[in-house]
């Protein structure tokens, strides 16, 4: 299954703690930027992952030498040296 690239406004909302029309509230005025398709209201994961400050398809992962290691997700660790 392929994963969702958007969310609804009250998922997002959801997922920032704020209530369904605090959220509509904030993407009708630019703050919580969205993507209208037809009459539905979506907002872009990667947007909301930089909001919440997530890094998108990508795991972090202590290397040996005490550094941290970015990969993609679900491809396990890969030390940098």
């Amino acid at each position: 299954m392929t994963p969702a690239l958007t969310y609804t406004v009250e998922q997002a909302a959801a997922m920032l703690g704020v209530s369904r029309g605090v959220g509509y509230e904030a993407a009708r005025r630019g703050d919580l930027p969205t993507i209208r398709l037809g009459r539905r209201l979506l907002v872009p994961k990667a947007v909301l992952d930089r909001m919440l400050g997530v890094a998108p398809d990508h795991d972090v992962a202590p290397a040996g030498n005490g550094r941290e290691v970015t990969t993609p997700a679900g491809q396990g660790r890969r030390d940098a040296s």
